[in-house]
């Protein structure tokens, strides 16, 4: 039987967490190590391994924690909203909201991004329940919103809707403009673009298109 942690250990594993953080965003992810973490957490190296096995582990930790905490917040942003291109902004808005104070930190673990081999990689099998978790948000998103959509697209639109979506964050991490604002014009305009081609999409004429752009997802899905 699993032993529930006692409050002392839940607060050394937060302070552990918590400094690692701190620690990404001061000097970056590369730089930082187990020793160096559990020297700003100010407990044992031992005790680190303890409760994270690596510093990667901190990171499968965060990415849980921000898809966890984005989500009461983003069902709540939609709520009421009917177009989906409003609830599909309400998502992209809200997650880059939740990523801002760690944008520095972010933008070193995109590097991660293209090997699915890599733990840390949004493709990885170690962040499977992550990206499943955010595909349904954009799964309700779609539901709720007045776009009618193919029946044949509808099952994979949220997976394409993920991919634009990770689109977005890589553009707002090496977006320099001033508050990042052309993130908000890029996303404004793709989404009409987006609406746009979901209601041509339903056209009669453009089920052959459908049929070979879905078995293009298949590809790469698999």
């Amino acid at each position: 039987m699993k032993t529930r942690p006692t409050a002392r250990a839940e607060e050394t594993r937060r302070r552990i967490y918590e400094s690692a953080l701190e620690l990404f965003r001061e000097e970056g992810f590369e730089p930082a190590t187990m020793r160096d973490i559990a020297r700003k957490a100010e407990v044992a190296l031992g005790a680190a391994y303890y409760y994270f096995s690596s510093k990667e582990a901190i990171v499968l930790a965060f990415y849980e924690e921000m898809q966890e905490s984005s989500h009461d917040a983003i069902l709540q942003a939609m709520e009421g909203r009917k177009k989906l291109k409003d609830r599909l902004r309400c998502v992209l808005e809200m997650r880059l909201q939740l990523l801002g104070p760690n944008r520095k930190f972010c933008n070193a673990l995109f590097r991660h991004a293209p090997d699915a081999q890599d733990p840390l990689s949004p493709f990885s099998e170690q962040t499977r329940s992550i990206r499943e978790r955010a595909i349904e948000q954009l799964q309700i998103a779609v539901d709720g919103g007045d776009t009618k959509v193919p029946s044949d697209l509808k099952p994979r639109l949220p997976y394409l809707l993920w991919l634009y979506q990770m689109g977005i964050i890589l553009f707002w991490l090496y977006d320099q403009s001033p508050r990042q604002q052309r993130t908000g014009q890029l996303i404004e305009k793709s989404l009409g673009l987006i609406i746009g081609l979901l209601r041509l999409s339903s056209l009669p004429l453009m089920k052959p298109l459908r049929k070979s752009m879905l078995e293009l997802v298949e590809t790469v899905a698999t």
